[in-house]
């Protein structure tokens, strides 16, 4: 394998996982739509993400998904839940994007990936959406879970389509929630007794 083509793999692993920290169907649903529509290969044995049935599954997991953190509280509950399976999401989604090295650094790869990357995020968001319905009642989560929708979407389209490109969108909406995440312990600390 040439270096572009692993560093390719190895920013689209990246990004599927970050992806998947944001929302867990989206991006093995985006990825399965465009290999159905021939903009993207996978390697052998890969290839049921793109039949029709997982498709259909996908889809309707990730409407269920969006509808679900919409309701305040309710998007609590689910981000309880949710952790693990993004975390697994994200791994298998690197595992597809990483299918052409070595299987054993392949699943070291995915599984790093899987449980920094997407529970990185996952967990970033959690915290978020917690301090929203806090502070908030839940009233402002639908706009932060759109929002995590559209990023979802928006990473998993630029990294596939263009790894090199979407792995600095991802790069910069981990800086921008970071300083969020920094700007909130600041303001909890002089809030604390």
């Amino acid at each position: 394998m040439e270096a572009y083509s692993l560093i390719t793999s190895i920013f689209l692993a990246f990004g599927l996982s970050a992806a998947c920290g944001f929302r867990i169907f989206i991006p093995p649903l985006t990825y399965g739509l465009l290999y159905k529509a021939d903009l993207v290969q996978l390697a052998e044995g890969w290839d049921w993400i793109g039949s029709d049935w997982v498709i259909a599954v996908l889809a309707l997991a990730a409407l269920f998904e969006i509808i679900g953190n919409l309701v305040p509280w309710l998007d609590n509950l689910l981000d309880v839940l949710a952790t693990p399976i993004a975390i697994g999401a994200g791994t298998t989604l690197s595992a597809i994007a990483l299918s052409e090295i070595d299987p054993g650094l392949k699943w070291i790869l995915s599984v790093m990936s899987g449980v920094l990357i997407t529970g990185g995020f996952q967990l970033t968001t959690v915290s978020l959406r917690g301090v929203s319905s806090i502070f908030t009642g839940g009233l402002i989560n639908p706009i932060i879970s759109l929002i995590e929708d559209f990023i979802s979407l928006g990473i998993s389209i630029s990294i596939i389509l263009f790894p090199l490109f979407g792995i600095f969108i991802v790069v910069l909406i981990a800086l921008f929630l970071r300083s969020i995440y920094i700007r909130l312990k600041k303001r909890k600390s002089r809030n604390s007794p």
